[in-house]
């Protein structure tokens, strides 16, 4: 998975927050309404520069406990009560990850994702130039990856494969190419040889990946309909 042919991406984090706040300024992102039975969540795709300066957005694997055991995520989770989604993504970094951000340094937001969980998902971005004091909470992160903006602008980054064969690749931890299928299929975001990422966070990121980085039609780029694995609704 070393290959990272695909279009130019911002070369730092200042290049990136222009480039993100223009074009999510001008997003017509989609909401879901209140309904009962509905839960609200909210992650944050929150892009950092690594040691050598490349922008990346971190991504994490959830502590082997509890609720999503084990499964790759973004740094976020449910609201509390009389919380808004952007108060509680920017908590959830704080007592996740140790890391701070204040509401000027989100960039905007992407669409609501109705989660097969029964949770409404809101995604927003956000860049931080400090990363000093990130310290991940052991109850609740196994690990933190900071995956380069550069591979999941990728042309082989995401690939689109028939739900069966997903379940067979992770029953056997095979991360053979899967054939891809007529029409969409299930999202497979390939962001490394041991990092393959479905819908709910797969689909978020490739939505950031098609309009903050590459400028896609919104008409093009909407996720509420991406199919979610079985293990994903827990």
């Amino acid at each position: 998975m070393g290959s990272t042919t695909g279009p130019r991406v911002p070369e730092n984090v200042d290049d990136f927050r222009v480039l993100a706040n223009a074009r999510l300024s001008e997003y017509p992102h989609s909401e879901v309404p209140d309904a009962p039975g509905i839960r609200r969540a909210a992650v944050l795709l929150c892009v950092v520069e690594q040691a050598d300066g490349r922008p990346s957005v971190i991504v994490i694997k959830r502590a082997y406990r509890g609720r999503n055991a084990g499964q790759w995520g973004l740094p976020g989770g449910r609201l509390d009560d009389g919380e808004t989604a952007e108060q509680a993504a920017l908590r959830e970094l704080h007592e996740e990850l140790g890391l701070t951000a204040t509401p000027a340094d989100l960039l905007g937001r992407l669409d609501d994702f109705p989660a097969a969980s029964g949770f409404v998902i809101t995604p927003f971005v956000a860049a931080l130039a400090d990363t000093t004091d990130l310290t991940p909470s052991p109850a609740e992160i196994h690990s933190v990856h900071l995956v380069d903006l550069a591979r999941l602008a990728a042309d082989d980054t995401p690939r689109w494969v028939h739900p069966r064969e997903a379940v067979r690749q992770s029953a056997l931890g095979d991360n053979t190419p899967a054939p891809v299928t007529e029409g969409r299929g299930l999202l497979q975001m390939r962001l490394s040889s041991d990092m393959t990422i479905h819908a709910p966070t797969g689909a978020m990121l490739w939505q950031f990946r098609e309009i903050v980085l590459l400028g896609r039609d919104p008409s093009e780029a909407r996720i509420a309909d991406f199919v979610q694995p079985d293990w994903t609704r827990r």
